[in-house]
């Protein structure tokens, strides 16, 4: 009867742990980027790219903070998002390096990109890589601070 316990413990456990993992093994990235950029012709929005992995402690911190409610929002507002599996440094790495391999200094890594996949924004010095220090306030004034930042630039872009 104990060992059955400690079973159903362990595949509850298991269980837990691999419902919130944020980054779909199974994806095709290319893909998805593609959607995306298609929906940001459409809707105005840039495409969000975050880099990351499912072992990855802070990739998973970000993930969540992305969810609190104020960051949601904003995130839901102002970007299409892609979320793009590094592996174990063994998938998708094509990608990273198409747009300036934000990964080089850590994961979560992101990229913003316009409808035609010019390069607004990139976390190039690991901004994100220490994500699960970071409170969600904090992590809502980064992303709200590239909105506002690309905001002006995109502008600007416009009407010229």
């Amino acid at each position: 009867m104990k060992r059955l316990y400690i079973w159903l413990v362990l595949l509850m456990s298991c269980a837990a742990f691999a419902a919130d993992m944020p980054y779909d093994e199974a994806a095709d990235a290319r893909a998805d980027v593609k959607h995306a950029l298609i929906d940001a012709m459409a809707n105005h929005k840039p495409v969000l790219l975050i880099f990351g992995a499912n072992w990855c402690e802070d990739c998973r911190a970000l993930s969540t903070a992305l969810k609190v409610p104020d960051t949601a929002k904003l995130m839901d507002a102002q970007f299409n998002i892609v979320k793009i599996n590094v592996g174990r440094w063994d998938k998708n790495l094509d990608l990273d390096t198409v747009y300036g391999n934000p990964t080089k200094a850590g994961i979560p890594a992101a990229v913003l990109l316009a409808p035609d996949q010019q390069v607004l924004y990139a976390t190039r010095a690991g901004e994100l890589a220490d994500a699960r220090s970071m409170s969600d306030q904090g992590v809502y004034d980064f992303f709200k601070k590239i909105v506002d930042t690309t905001a002006t630039t995109t502008a600007g872009a416009t009407t010229h």
